[in-house]
């Protein structure tokens, strides 16, 4: 095509699946997933000669999801499960060059009764995992791993003051407010080959595990002393960096951290200024507006 360039891919998005894994002793285990699958692939003259020889229906990619879940005998990660697709597709097909998976697991939760786990029940939990998984047929690799929904909410330690002023602000400086927000956090592998990634089973989900905890607990600090937090800008960056601390197999973090307000409760009346003192203890919950504060957060690499 002379003088033009097309860049295309085509997939099949929301495939939904559930897997159940039955132990011989009885234990259930279960996943619900919903992916979405992107392939890079040569087939230009379905868009310039109308010839459809060289895609791969969608309708076989969804296939494909079910089938492959099926093949796996044994319980495993979305991100193991992506990495299990990607190759699939960029082996089975020659025209295929790259494959995109992304994936989020549902967070179904093992229930306990009488403070026992349940062999076969499970509760809807609010933390997604999620994942994004590039393979290249030359074996070249991707791996981002994530989670959404984790919502968190500490009554104290928490200011913000001293941000710049002018004849549109009315936000009073502060150092004693309630802060929240609901994480959705992103971390880059520094993996490049199939061959490099960790071949431990549980790898991608103890990290999973590892990081979610290390996030709240960057957050709220120590249990009895907390951590003041200047800003949500500074905490954000204290989540990010003791992520990159902690974990030398992580390359990258990326972190937004949506500003959830509660607004302290002042009823007033034009003839009485204040109708009841509140301390600070009563509050009007609102998401609507609320800040966007959103890093990422990189190793430089070594030059040597």
């Amino acid at each position: 095509m002379e003088g033009l360039k097309l860049e295309q891919q085509h997939g099949k998005a929301r495939v939904r699946v559930g897997r159940i894994w039955k132990q011989p002793a009885g234990t259930h285990h279960f996943v619900e997933w919903n992916v979405s699958i992107s392939l890079i692939s040569n087939c230009i003259t379905a868009y310039t000669r109308g010839d459809n020889s060289d895609i791969v229906a969608t309708d076989t990619m969804k296939n494909t999801v079910y089938v492959k879940a099926k093949e796996c005998k044994e319980q495993l990660s979305v991100e193991d499960f992506a990495i299990i697709l990607g190759k699939h597709f960029t082996s089975f097909y020659q025209q295929v060059t790259a494959a995109i998976i992304k994936i989020v697991e549902k967070p179904w939760e093992r229930i306990y009764v009488h403070g026992q786990p349940h062999e076969h029940g499970f509760k809807l939990g609010s933390v997604r995992h999620t994942t994004e998984v590039m393979i290249k047929k030359s074996g070249e690799v991707q791996v981002i791993s994530g989670l959404e929904g984790l919502t968190l909410l500490k009554t104290t330690k928490s200011g913000f003051e001293g941000f710049i002023r002018d004849k549109y602000t009315i936000l009073p400086d502060t150092r004693e407010r309630m802060l929240a927000t609901e994480v959705t956090a992103s971390w880059r592998y520094p993996f490049h080959a199939l061959a490099s990634i960790p071949a431990k089973k549980s790898y991608f989900m103890e990290r999973y595990i590892e990081v979610k905890g290390l996030l709240m607990d960057s957050f709220f600090g120590p249990p009895k002393d907390g951590v003041y937090s200047p800003s949500v800008q500074s905490t954000l960056y204290h989540m990010a960096n003791a992520i990159l601390v902690r974990f030398p197999d992580i390359a990258s973090v990326q972190l937004k951290l949506p500003n959830i307000h509660f607004l302290p409760v002042k009823l007033s009346s034009r003839d009485n200024p204040v109708v009841v003192e509140f301390e600070d203890d009563v509050f009007l919950p609102t998401d609507e507006p609320h800040g966007t504060i959103e890093a990422t957060l990189d190793r430089i690499s070594s030059k040597m």
